[in-house]
């Protein structure tokens, strides 16, 4: 008959090895969780991405109407010198005629 006796660190070992199992199994699930979150935050980035260039294109449009607008605005009223009134300069000394 064989003399047969349990390794003393046996129990040791197996607690140690259930819970580095137990570690292993909540590392996934966190690590999953996160994977998850991170996909979300993406997607979340990639719509303001999207709404900004749209913001963008919009905004360039205005500034192009204020520009064409603002160039209208001063070539009618403020002609080039040569199209408008040519007034006479004022000589030193001069008193405008101011009505009482």
């Amino acid at each position: 008959m064989l003399n047969w006796r349990r390794d003393p660190g046996y129990e040791q070992r197996k607690m140690q090895h259930e819970q580095r199992m137990k570690q292993l199994e909540s590392d996934i699930l966190q690590v999953r969780s996160d994977s998850e979150r991170s996909r979300e935050r993406t997607k979340l980035i990639e719509k303001e991405t999207e709404q900004l260039r749209q913001e963008t294109v919009r905004l360039r449009q205005l500034n192009a109407k204020e520009r064409a607008l603002s160039a209208s605005i001063k070539g009618l009223c403020f002609p080039p010198e040569s199209s408008s009134i040519h007034q006479t300069p004022i000589e030193p000394g001069f008193k405008p005629f101011l009505p009482s």
